[in-house]
């Protein structure tokens, strides 16, 4: 009998049908199905799950307003979620939806069992419902808005079941305390024990002013709450409340849940309320729940409201599901507020993944392809062989294992840091060597010499696709198939280690797997979205998407009115040329980026400008976030003379552009990869 493996059951949150699926539904997504790939590539029995949220008062008006039944709707909306996972390649095992059958048997056993331990009673509520979040606001009074997404609250009277949550505190705190690593970032864990460490009141978890949902058990006249029957998909989905034997040791093999995944926005509703039903409920508690934070556009949060929501259709369309898949795991440092923009986008595609990734398999492989017929060749251990080939294996080695660590550790963008830092050193090296050079001579030791070269760059990448895999699975598939290997998501990462890349292996048909990007795939990506805009695809009610379940920020209420930007600042006196050629401008990439203390408008940054690193302390802090700034490539006066401000000393200015003397500042960028050190003329 063989050995039981490790499972491993991970969850998206069920997004809310009240609109289409965009770029923050895609994060969270992508996200968990990175991970789940993983796991199954370490051999782990990984059950990976996501879902739509289909029930609740606002789908009913939404509905409503779109002249459709609120099955209708939701099959709609559904299925366009689904239709976009699998356009995208997601690999996820089960699809949940609460309108399912099996789902609503579940919740209203999770009623039942709740009821039956003492911890449901009928009262009656009056008080503010946030329709769009489906949030009791207990604190506020009729007219003010929703602490969550701003909006006016509703004044509701009814009778209700309500759940004993007043009586949940010290299990929780109790629970929080022994289970350190429960919620995830520690900032998340902080803000949920100080909630907690309020008074906590009793939660109405039924309705009876509208009927789109599920009946509580044995008076229909109630609807369960909707936040209630959504959280219970996790478990329902493998099998709670089922009365099918196969159901419930399914259920009894993957429950409790190993992550849920999701967005900062609905941490009170996981981390308090669903512990509270599963203590309530005597459940086994799920490992870990995982808060990301919010993707900004172009610094701006996005929102229905704002207008600039971004579709992930338009950028698979030009770049691909990898380029986006990628782009958010290397720019956004997870559990933070992160930018989106096409710019940025484009850039972090042509220079890892064109010029980095791309370039490295295709020189590679196309070099073995010409010298060696298209097979791998023989690395030779005596007088071919080098301390630079020793080096590479021995950072191969270290970066499988530092890798395997950060992104165990959520540092998603560091983990891929590293394996650049590996792929950086290749392409150092195979400049070092030289092997078209070596091919050019003909005496057997050449020969020999350009065989270990070869190698050494091949199984180097060999193992960055391997370890890249999860996160942009369709463009390493292609490089693995070219390298001649056979199905990537079947290595085993627990024995990934270097040497094992087979002489002889015969490669594929070599092709681009990452064409570089120009200046009209970003013209390209806002044309379509500016077309999607336009051609109002508005599938809810009029009113905005609600903070619920996406990575996507809420909404806020609308800013005051404010004066129309200030016109662009005249041109400044003419100079020479000879005036010009004296400011040195430079490109550098921001390695480090903090507040300075005192002082809202300044920010701390140290740039590595090629030749040096330059600390320098720019006014740009009510613009960007310092974690925004990481890794993104900017322009430095390198040589004006230091000055102090507020007592740093700042080695140059950086390079902004603003409009009028009230405009923010928008940093100089590029399209094109540009090395640091380099000079605009």
């Amino acid at each position: 009998m063989s050995e039981q493996r490790q499972k491993f059951y991970i969850t998206t949150p069920i997004y809310y049908v009240n609109a289409r699926p965009h770029i923050g539904h895609t994060y969270t997504t992508v996200v968990c199905d990175a991970i789940a790939r993983r796991h199954r590539m370490f051999g782990h029995d990984t059950l990976f799950l996501t879902g739509t949220d289909e029930h609740g008062q606002k789908i009913e008006r939404s509905a409503a307003a779109n002249g459709k039944s609120p099955q209708q709707f939701t099959d709609e909306v559904s299925g366009e979620f689904r239709a976009l996972w699998d356009r995208m390649g997601i690999t996820y095992d089960k699809f949940i939806r609460t309108t399912s059958d099996e789902h609503k048997r579940g919740v209203q056993a999770m009623f039942s069992l709740l009821q039956e331990r003492g911890y449901i009673y009928k009262g009656s509520y009056t008080g503010q419902y946030c329709v769009s979040d489906e949030l009791y606001a207990d604190d506020n009074t009729p007219g003010t808005p929703c602490p969550v997404c701003g909006r006016i609250t509703e004044t509701v009277q009814e009778e209700n079941y309500f759940f004993k949550l007043s009586a949940m505190a010290e299990p929780l705190l109790k629970l929080y305390e022994e289970n350190p690593n429960l919620i995830y970032p520690e900032t998340r864990r902080n803000e949920v024990i100080a909630f907690v460490k309020t008074t906590l009141r009793d939660l109405s978890i039924s309705r009876t002013t509208f009927s789109w949902g599920i009946p509580v058990p044995g008076d229909p006249a109630h609807v369960i709450y909707v936040w209630l029957d959504a959280l219970c998909n996790y478990a329902t989905a493998v099998g709670f409340g089922s009365p099918l034997p196969a159901d419930q040791q399914r259920y009894a093999h993957y429950w409790p849940a190993d992550v849920h995944m999701i967005g900062k926005e609905i941490v009170r509703f996981h981390c308090v309320y669903w512990p509270a039903f599963l203590l309530a409920a005597g459940l086994p508690m799920p490992k870990q729940i995982v808060a990301h934070g919010w993707l900004l556009f172009e610094e701006s949060k996005m929102s229905k409201s704002r207008g600039n929501i971004v579709r992930s259709e338009t950028i698979l369309e030009v770049l691909g599901a990898d380029a986006l898949r990628y782009f958010l795991f290397r720019e956004i440092v997870f559990g933070q507020d992160g930018s989106f923009s096409f710019d940025a986008l484009v850039q972090r595609f042509n220079s890892d993944l064109a010029n980095g990734l791309g370039n490295l398999a295709s020189r590679t492989l196309s070099m073995i392809q010409r010298y060696f017929g298209g097979e791998i060749p023989y690395p030779s251990a005596t007088i071919a062989h080098t301390p630079a080939e020793a080096a590479i294996a021995r950072l191969a080695e270290e970066t499988i294992v530092e890798f395997n660590r950060l992104f165990d550790a959520y540092q998603f963008s560091r983990a891929l840091e590293a394996l650049w830092g590996l792929l950086s050193a290749v392409d150092k090296y195979i400049v070092e060597t030289q092997p078209w050079a070596v091919a050019e001579k003909e005496d057997r030791d050449s020969r020999s010499r350009l065989g270990t070269i070869l190698y050494t760059s091949a199984e180097a990448l060999r193992i960055i696709t391997a370890l890249a895999h999860p996160i942009i699975p369709t463009s390493t598939a292609k490089i693995f198939t070219q390298l001649g290997l056979s199905d990537i998501s079947k290595t085993d990462l627990n024995t990934l280690h270097w040497g094992q890349l087979n002489v002889g292996t015969r490669l594929g048909k070599i092709e681009p797997v990452f064409p570089r990007a120009d200046k009209s795939a970003i013209e390209r990506m806002q044309q379509m979205e500016e077309e999607r805009k336009s051609a109002a695809e508005a599938v809810a009610a009029p009113e905005a998407t609600p903070a619920a379940a996406v990575a996507v920020a809420p909404a806020v209420p609308a800013p005051e009115p404010v004066a129309a930007p200030d016109a662009p600042a005249p041109l400044s006196p003419e100079i020479t040329i000879d005036d010009f050629v004296k400011i040195d401008l430079r490109v550098g990439t921001v390695l480090t980026a903090e507040k300075v203390e005192k002082a809202d408008k300044l920010l701390r940054l140290t740039v590595d400008i090629g030749l040096e690193v330059r600390q320098i302390v720019a006014g740009i802090a009510k613009a960007y976030a310092p974690e925004a700034l990481v890794g993104r490539k900017v322009v430095i006066v390198a040589n004006l003379a230091p000055r102090k401000l507020r007592g740093i000393e700042s080695q140059g200015m950086i390079v902004a552009a603003s409009l009028g003397e009230h405009g923010s500042p928008a940093l100089a960028a590029f399209i094109e990869a540009v090395p640091n050190g380099a000079r605009l003329k």
